[in-house]
């Protein structure tokens, strides 16, 4: 009993000596709160102003546009996948792109570091636009630099901050090595560039016969789709025949077209405004309408920081790739839009409905085959059925508000059907043959495919 009681003592000193020397000589290791824990409100806020700017952004209309959601969405989620368990950076995956490692042991605040980088990507491909939306840029960062700064420890937000920095400089410096994309938007239209002349090709066309959008967009770095995906199927064959393919589906769009003139088809004339999403200035382009889907859905279902970097990294990605698919396949065929097809057989003085205040009877300066906006729509409607499920009854608040046009909400029970709904509105709207909006759809679901199948979890 007497060394029972000499010993214990001592036994309990040795341990906690040998404790005290565990905690001198090894590392402290800091636990960060996963990503999954943190709200929203950074990726959310910045795509809300993206949303907001695209519409004011001189050359980001379609396609460009997408690519600079997709390096911006990439970014904001490299800045946060360390606190993300479950998930896998994509930078070993990307030839070319290298990206900085957070530092082992230590804290980070996750969105400190989204913020961050999407204010870096944002700072580099919006340098061109007005004062007024460059301040909101800036006013974003500054706003929740300053909420977490007085949230977190200045080391950890420091820490956080120049970790968000440098990922998203890494990715804009790898953007800039894809030499057809990096800064196109400065020079939409290139002079260098002259249509094909023949039967049934596209030349600049009526009213304002603008020269031609993005015509090299095909050489643009995909981030998924092979070179063979970027392709789409042969056209109708061109012909003037009344028994041809393409002669029937021209008569269709006019007959569609004069319908709603003539105050017969409102459902149809709602539709085909409600999605339309053309002029510059007037609405965002029709890359950013998916974006703007997003938006509201995750405001709606109060998604976490982890998830909602994950959706806009998908959606700008497979984004972007439609685009590139859908511009190549445009300057391979090279088709004429209905507007020169139906003057020329049906009615010399036809026009579309797309107008503006300042265009009547437009059609999108490039050839009509396959439909950009069926694929932006195809993609979008992937990426959202992935994240939210396939039935998913959804109401499009984006024209809410707005008079000059038909932007009453419409409502949907699946992202499929209202892709689908958003890619055959072309048709009576003027802008686009039937067979345009089925490869459009077709080419959107293979790049949102393509892009699903990027090794994003472990």
């Amino acid at each position: 009993m007497k060394f029972l009681r000499f010993t214990a003592p001592l036994l309990v000193l040795l341990m906690l000596g040998v404790f005290s020397c565990k905690q001198d000589n090894d590392p402290i290791v800091e636990e960060s709160v996963a990503a999954k824990q943190f709200s929203a409100e950074v990726p959310l806020s910045w795509f809300q102003l993206v949303q907001d700017i695209d519409r004011y952004s001189p050359g980001y209309r379609p396609p460009a546009a997408a690519r600079a959601f997709a390096y911006t969405g990439l970014a904001g989620y490299e800045a946060a996948v360390p606190g993300m368990p479950e998930y896998n950076s994509l930078g070993g995956h990307f030839a070319g792109l290298s990206l900085p490692q957070i530092e082992a042991g230590k804290q980070y605040h996750w969105p400190t570091a989204v913020n961050a980088a999407y204010h870096i990507m944002l700072q580099n491909f919006y340098p061109h636009i007005q004062a007024n939306d460059l301040a909101k840029i800036a006013d974003l960062n500054q706003s929740f630099e300053d909420k977490y700064a007085a949230q977190v420890e200045a080391e950890v937000f420091d820490r956080s901050k120049a970790f968000g920095e440098a990922v998203a400089t890494a990715i804009f410096d790898w953007s800039k090595t894809d030499a057809a994309g990096h800064e196109a938007y400065l020079d939409p239209q290139p002079a260098s560039y002259a249509p094909p002349s023949g039967d049934g090709l596209w030349q600049p066309s009526f009213p304002d016969f603008s020269a031609a959008l993005f015509p090299y967009w095909g050489q643009v770095r995909p981030f998924a789709m092979s070179q063979a995906d970027l392709v789409a199927k042969p056209p109708l064959a061109w012909s003037e025949d009344p028994n041809s393919q393409i002669y029937n589906q021209a008569k269709e769009t006019q007959i569609w077209v004069d319908k709603i003139k003539a105050g017969q088809d409102e459902d149809a004339w709602w539709i085909a405004e409600f999605w339309s999403d053309d002029f510059f200035q007037q609405t965002f382009e029709p890359a950013m309408r998916q974006v703007a889907i997003a938006n509201q859905i995750v405001d709606i279902e109060g998604l976490k920081l982890d998830r909602t970097v994950e959706l806009y990294a998908k959606m700008g990605m497979a984004l972007c790739d439609a685009g590139i698919a859908i511009w190549n396949s445009k300057y391979i065929y090279n088709y004429e839009r209905p507007v020169h097809y139906i003057r020329r057989n049906f009615d010399p003085n036809w026009t579309s409905i797309l107008s503006n205040t300042t265009v009547e009877g437009a059609t999108p300066p490039f050839p009509a085959y396959p439909s950009g906006h069926s694929g932006f729509a195809g993609a979008g409607a992937t990426v959202l059925t992935d994240v939210f499920g396939f039935n998913y009854h959804f109401t499009d608040n984006c024209h809410k508000d707005r008079t000059e046009f038909r932007g009453t909400p419409r409502s949907f029970n699946t992202f499929v059907e209202m892709a689908n709904e958003n890619a055959y509105s072309r048709i009576p709207l003027g802008v686009h043959f039937r067979m345009d909006c089925d490869e459009g759809l077709r080419l959107g679901y293979l790049a949102g495919e393509r892009v699903l199948d990027l090794p994003w979890r472990k």
